[in-house]
């Protein structure tokens, strides 16, 4: 087992760091990206909800799908183990973000939404893509950084297609 010689000159072993690092990070609740991107599903839900009845089947469902599909995958890739697994949710989550911008268009288009509140209304999906593309940035570069031992069950070409997402 080997051990890690911290600042007071004590050791602490794998276990131990590993429960620490466990202490300070739990859950994809804990990702500020998430509780953005649940702050904006919640008003996009809202948007949905307000539109006409006629609506109910097209655009409004367009929505609540598009904006439940933003947080499931920055979810669903938090459970993923491998880094380049993890990239291809966040990225699905990010195409999603996009889809409720088109999403605000047609709001606008069709005269549901005022341009002002469009505009409100992107500058804080604007906000959610700063933090999903600060969340892509970060796995990036630990999917570059980690690299498997010789051998493994996880070939060259499965980490290189997963990084030319």
């Amino acid at each position: 087992m080997s051990y890690k010689v911290t600042k007071d000159g004590a050791s602490k072993s794998k276990t131990r760091l590993a429960e620490e690092a466990n202490a300070r990070f739990q859950t994809f609740e804990d990702l500020k990206v998430y509780q953005s991107a649940r702050e904006f599903r919640k008003t996009m839900y809202a948007v949905a909800r307000r539109l006409p009845d006629f609506e109910k089947y097209g655009l409004s469902s367009q929505i609540r799908r598009a904006a439940l599909s933003l947080t499931n995958n920055i979810a669903e890739g938090h459970g993923r183990f491998h880094y380049p697994d993890q990239i291809r949710f966040v990225l699905h989550s990010r195409g999603s973000l996009e889809e409720l911008g088109d999403d605000l268009n047609a709001c606008l288009d069709e005269n549901y939404l005022s341009s002002e509140e469009v505009t409100k209304l992107k500058e804080q999906s604007g906000g959610v893509m700063i933090l999903v593309n600060g969340y892509l940035r970060y796995l990036r570069n630990r999917c570059s950084s980690v690299r498997e031992p010789e051998g493994s069950y996880l070939e060259a070409r499965d980490l290189l297609d997963g990084l030319a997402l």
